[in-house]
């Protein structure tokens, strides 16, 4: 076994979290921008300005869930965990979907919501289809974050 499969193992978790969160940060704070702009605007707009802020967040917690994932399928939350460096290597790819599709995804979905955000402002009637913009770059990360989870289970099946 060697030392640096679990090295490459932790390295896709860190990704995992670190590029999806920078990204969520980055979407959460230009969304929120344009959020306080509207709730400036009408402060009774402040929840459904909010959600459409927020929608940015969860590539983060996308990011979070396939690194706990991760720990608990390789038991380096129990102790010493070993691996070969194919099985590090593999973790290290099932994490970069998530990786690198969070961080990209949550960026361009802020701009999304800033748009939906504008649109809201004007017609407050029309929240149902302003959130619906956001929601399908949305879709990208939830794809991302299935094709992780998927690889991270198939890891122990493939011989390696």
């Amino acid at each position: 076994m060697s030392e640096m499969g679990i090295v490459f193992a932790v390295l896709g978790m860190a990704c995992a979290v670190f590029l999806p969160g920078i990204g969520s940060a980055i979407g959460v704070g230009i969304a929120g921008q344009a959020a306080a702009g509207v709730v400036t605007e009408d402060p009774s707009k402040f929840g459904k300005a909010l959600v459409l802020q927020l929608l940015p967040a969860t590539q983060g917690i996308y990011g979070f869930l396939i690194a706990v994932l991760t720990m608990l399928q390789i038991g380096i939350l129990g102790g010493s965990a070993t691996m070969s460096l194919a099985t590090g290597l593999a973790y290290f790819g099932a994490c970069m979907p998530i990786a690198l599709a969070g961080l990209l995804s949550a960026i361009h979905q802020a701009k999304v919501s800033v748009a939906s955000l504008n649109m809201f402002a004007k017609r407050a009637d029309q929240f149902g289809k302003a959130i619906v913009f956001p929601v399908m770059v949305e879709t990208y990360a939830i794809l991302a974050l299935l094709i992780s989870m998927l690889s991270i289970f198939a890891i122990p099946n493939m011989g390696i």
